[in-house]
Protein backbone atom coordinates (compact mmCIF):
# COMPACT_ATOMS: atom_id res chain seq x y z
CA UNK A 1 0.00 0.00 0.00
CA UNK A 2 2.93 2.07 0.75
CA UNK A 3 4.64 1.88 -2.32
CA UNK A 4 1.25 2.28 -4.54
CA UNK A 5 0.48 5.46 -3.01
CA UNK A 6 4.25 6.73 -3.42
CA UNK A 7 3.92 5.57 -7.21
CA UNK A 8 0.34 7.90 -7.47
CA UNK A 9 2.16 10.78 -5.47
CA UNK A 10 4.85 11.23 -7.97
CA UNK A 11 2.83 9.54 -11.28
CA UNK A 12 1.12 13.12 -11.92
CA UNK A 13 5.10 14.64 -12.21
CA UNK A 14 6.45 12.15 -14.65
CA UNK A 15 3.43 12.53 -16.76
CA UNK A 16 4.38 16.45 -17.63
CA UNK A 17 7.72 15.85 -17.39
CA UNK A 18 7.49 12.51 -19.56
CA UNK A 19 5.26 15.05 -21.77
CA UNK A 20 7.90 17.29 -22.73
CA UNK A 21 10.40 14.63 -23.70
CA UNK A 22 8.13 13.05 -25.67
CA UNK A 23 8.21 16.35 -28.13
CA UNK A 24 11.79 17.21 -27.57
CA UNK A 25 12.27 13.37 -28.46
CA UNK A 26 10.14 13.74 -31.76
CA UNK A 27 11.97 17.07 -32.87
CA UNK A 28 15.21 15.90 -32.06
CA UNK A 29 14.75 12.27 -34.10
CA UNK A 30 13.04 14.18 -37.21
CA UNK A 31 16.22 16.52 -37.52
CA UNK A 32 18.79 13.88 -37.09
CA UNK A 33 16.73 11.02 -39.89
CA UNK A 34 16.25 13.88 -41.73
CA UNK A 35 20.12 15.21 -41.73
CA UNK A 36 21.05 11.16 -41.98
CA UNK A 37 19.05 10.90 -45.02
CA UNK A 38 20.68 14.22 -46.91
CA UNK A 39 23.98 13.20 -45.90
CA UNK A 40 23.31 10.05 -47.45
CA UNK A 41 23.57 11.53 -50.85
CA UNK A 42 27.22 11.69 -50.09
CA UNK A 43 27.41 8.05 -51.16
CA UNK A 44 26.87 8.96 -54.49
CA UNK A 45 30.39 10.76 -54.89
CA UNK A 46 28.80 13.41 -56.70
CA UNK A 47 31.01 16.12 -56.42
CA UNK A 48 28.07 19.03 -56.61
CA UNK A 49 27.50 18.22 -53.42
CA UNK A 50 30.89 19.30 -51.82
CA UNK A 51 31.92 22.56 -51.18
CA UNK A 52 34.53 23.92 -53.57
CA UNK A 53 36.68 24.30 -51.58
CA UNK A 54 36.75 21.05 -50.41
CA UNK A 55 35.87 19.32 -53.26
CA UNK A 56 39.11 18.24 -54.18
CA UNK A 57 40.23 17.44 -51.08
CA UNK A 58 37.79 15.23 -49.43
CA UNK A 59 37.64 13.42 -53.00
CA UNK A 60 41.47 12.37 -52.43
CA UNK A 61 40.42 11.14 -49.35
CA UNK A 62 37.69 8.77 -49.45
CA UNK A 63 38.58 6.45 -47.10
CA UNK A 64 38.34 8.67 -43.94
CA UNK A 65 34.96 10.23 -45.75
CA UNK A 66 33.20 7.15 -46.07
CA UNK A 67 34.10 6.03 -42.87
CA UNK A 68 33.16 9.24 -41.31
CA UNK A 69 29.84 9.95 -43.48
CA UNK A 70 28.71 6.14 -43.14
CA UNK A 71 29.28 5.77 -39.55
CA UNK A 72 27.50 9.48 -38.93
CA UNK A 73 24.48 8.78 -41.37
CA UNK A 74 23.72 5.26 -39.03
CA UNK A 75 25.02 6.60 -35.51
CA UNK A 76 22.61 10.14 -35.97
CA UNK A 77 19.67 8.04 -37.96
CA UNK A 78 19.50 5.26 -35.13
CA UNK A 79 20.27 7.10 -32.05
CA UNK A 80 17.11 8.56 -31.46
CA UNK A 81 15.74 5.36 -30.93
CA UNK A 82 18.12 4.05 -27.98
CA UNK A 83 16.21 6.69 -25.74
CA UNK A 84 13.03 5.34 -26.76
CA UNK A 85 11.47 4.15 -23.40
CA UNK A 86 8.99 1.60 -25.01
CA UNK A 87 11.32 -0.08 -26.95
CA UNK A 88 13.75 -0.62 -24.16
CA UNK A 89 11.04 -2.00 -21.89
CA UNK A 90 9.10 -3.91 -24.20
CA UNK A 91 11.57 -5.02 -26.75
CA UNK A 92 14.92 -5.23 -25.05
CA UNK A 93 16.53 -7.55 -27.85
CA UNK A 94 15.36 -4.58 -30.46
CA UNK A 95 17.08 -1.98 -27.65
CA UNK A 96 20.21 -4.35 -27.77
CA UNK A 97 20.84 -4.79 -31.45
CA UNK A 98 20.55 -1.49 -32.69
CA UNK A 99 22.49 -0.56 -29.49
CA UNK A 100 26.08 -2.24 -31.12
CA UNK A 101 25.05 -1.58 -34.41
CA UNK A 102 25.01 2.76 -33.26
CA UNK A 103 28.28 1.79 -30.53
CA UNK A 104 29.95 0.42 -33.91
CA UNK A 105 28.66 3.54 -36.12
CA UNK A 106 29.82 6.46 -33.80
CA UNK A 107 33.35 4.89 -33.37
CA UNK A 108 33.56 4.08 -36.89
CA UNK A 109 32.19 8.02 -37.58
CA UNK A 110 34.80 9.63 -34.68
CA UNK A 111 37.95 7.65 -36.43
CA UNK A 112 36.86 8.87 -39.67
CA UNK A 113 36.05 12.66 -38.29
CA UNK A 114 39.44 12.66 -36.92
CA UNK A 115 40.90 11.37 -39.84
CA UNK A 116 39.42 14.39 -41.80
CA UNK A 117 39.89 17.03 -38.93
CA UNK A 118 43.14 18.50 -40.22
CA UNK A 119 42.12 18.67 -44.02
CA UNK A 120 38.35 20.61 -42.83
CA UNK A 121 37.80 24.38 -43.40
CA UNK A 122 38.49 27.22 -41.26
CA UNK A 123 41.85 26.52 -40.41
CA UNK A 124 43.85 25.97 -37.36
CA UNK A 125 41.17 26.97 -35.43
CA UNK A 126 38.16 24.64 -37.11
CA UNK A 127 40.54 21.50 -36.99
CA UNK A 128 41.37 21.46 -33.39
CA UNK A 129 37.44 22.22 -32.81
CA UNK A 130 36.90 19.05 -34.98
CA UNK A 131 39.64 16.77 -34.25
CA UNK A 132 38.49 17.59 -29.69
CA UNK A 133 35.23 16.26 -31.18
CA UNK A 134 35.69 13.19 -32.35
CA UNK A 135 38.17 11.91 -29.53
CA UNK A 136 35.71 12.61 -27.37
CA UNK A 137 33.19 10.63 -29.64
CA UNK A 138 35.58 8.17 -29.61
CA UNK A 139 36.18 8.16 -25.66
CA UNK A 140 32.41 8.61 -24.45
CA UNK A 141 30.97 5.83 -27.10
CA UNK A 142 33.89 3.73 -25.80
CA UNK A 143 32.92 4.70 -22.25
CA UNK A 144 29.17 3.76 -22.47
CA UNK A 145 30.38 0.25 -24.24
CA UNK A 146 32.71 -0.43 -21.11
CA UNK A 147 29.64 0.79 -18.67
CA UNK A 148 26.62 -1.43 -20.21
CA UNK A 149 29.45 -4.68 -20.10
CA UNK A 150 30.19 -4.10 -16.49
CA UNK A 151 26.40 -4.00 -15.53
CA UNK A 152 25.78 -0.37 -15.20
CA UNK A 153 22.83 0.79 -16.63
CA UNK A 154 22.33 3.66 -15.20
CA UNK A 155 26.29 4.81 -16.31
CA UNK A 156 26.15 3.51 -19.60
CA UNK A 157 23.07 5.65 -19.96
CA UNK A 158 24.73 8.64 -19.27
CA UNK A 159 27.36 7.85 -21.24
CA UNK A 160 25.34 6.96 -24.05
CA UNK A 161 23.46 10.76 -24.07
CA UNK A 162 27.18 12.25 -24.17
CA UNK A 163 27.78 10.12 -27.39
CA UNK A 164 24.70 11.27 -29.18
CA UNK A 165 24.81 14.92 -27.98
CA UNK A 166 28.32 14.45 -30.10
CA UNK A 167 26.91 12.64 -32.96
CA UNK A 168 23.99 15.55 -32.94
CA UNK A 169 26.36 18.07 -33.59
CA UNK A 170 26.07 17.08 -37.34
CA UNK A 171 22.45 19.06 -36.78
CA UNK A 172 23.61 21.90 -34.41
CA UNK A 173 26.70 22.64 -36.66
CA UNK A 174 24.81 22.96 -40.03
CA UNK A 175 21.96 25.18 -37.94
CA UNK A 176 25.29 27.12 -36.67
CA UNK A 177 26.26 28.06 -40.25
CA UNK A 178 22.67 29.76 -41.13
CA UNK A 179 24.37 32.79 -39.32
CA UNK A 180 26.42 33.55 -42.39
CA UNK A 181 23.33 34.38 -43.74
CA UNK A 182 23.09 37.18 -41.75
CA UNK A 183 26.36 38.99 -43.03
CA UNK A 184 29.06 37.25 -41.14
CA UNK A 185 31.99 36.04 -42.75
CA UNK A 186 31.14 32.47 -43.41
CA UNK A 187 34.54 31.40 -42.83
CA UNK A 188 34.73 32.95 -39.02
CA UNK A 189 31.23 31.15 -39.04
CA UNK A 190 32.39 27.46 -39.88
CA UNK A 191 35.82 27.86 -37.41
CA UNK A 192 33.80 28.88 -34.30
CA UNK A 193 30.85 26.41 -34.92
CA UNK A 194 33.87 23.88 -34.92
CA UNK A 195 33.93 24.22 -31.46
CA UNK A 196 30.74 26.07 -30.17
CA UNK A 197 28.37 23.14 -31.61
CA UNK A 198 29.53 20.19 -29.90
CA UNK A 199 29.70 22.63 -26.50
CA UNK A 200 26.45 23.75 -26.80
CA UNK A 201 25.51 19.95 -26.91
CA UNK A 202 27.71 18.67 -24.61
CA UNK A 203 26.62 21.46 -21.54
CA UNK A 204 22.82 20.63 -22.72
CA UNK A 205 23.54 16.68 -21.74
CA UNK A 206 24.64 17.20 -18.73
CA UNK A 207 22.17 19.31 -18.16
CA UNK A 208 19.72 16.36 -18.86
CA UNK A 209 21.34 13.77 -17.26
CA UNK A 210 21.38 15.88 -14.22
CA UNK A 211 18.25 16.32 -14.27
CA UNK A 212 16.96 12.30 -14.70
CA UNK A 213 19.80 11.46 -12.04
CA UNK A 214 17.61 14.12 -9.53
CA UNK A 215 14.48 12.12 -10.76
CA UNK A 216 15.87 9.08 -10.27
CA UNK A 217 17.15 10.12 -6.56
CA UNK A 218 13.25 11.41 -5.53
CA UNK A 219 12.37 8.23 -7.13
CA UNK A 220 14.85 5.83 -4.70
CA UNK A 221 12.97 5.28 -1.32
CA UNK A 222 16.64 5.57 0.17
CA UNK A 223 16.64 8.89 -1.63
CA UNK A 224 20.21 7.47 -3.88
CA UNK A 225 20.86 6.07 -6.80
CA UNK A 226 21.20 2.62 -5.48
Amino acid sequence: MDSTRELERVRPARTSGGGRRSVGWVVMTVMAVGLALYSARYFSLNSSLFLPAQKAVYLAHLGPLLLHVGGGVVALALGPWQFARRIRSRHPRVHRWTGRIYLTAALTAGAGGLLLAPLSLGGPLAHGGFAALAILMLLTTARAYLAIRRGQIAVHRAWMTRSYALIFTAVTFRTWLGLAFLGLPYAQVYAVGAWVSWLINLYLAELLIARLNAGANRRSPAGGTG
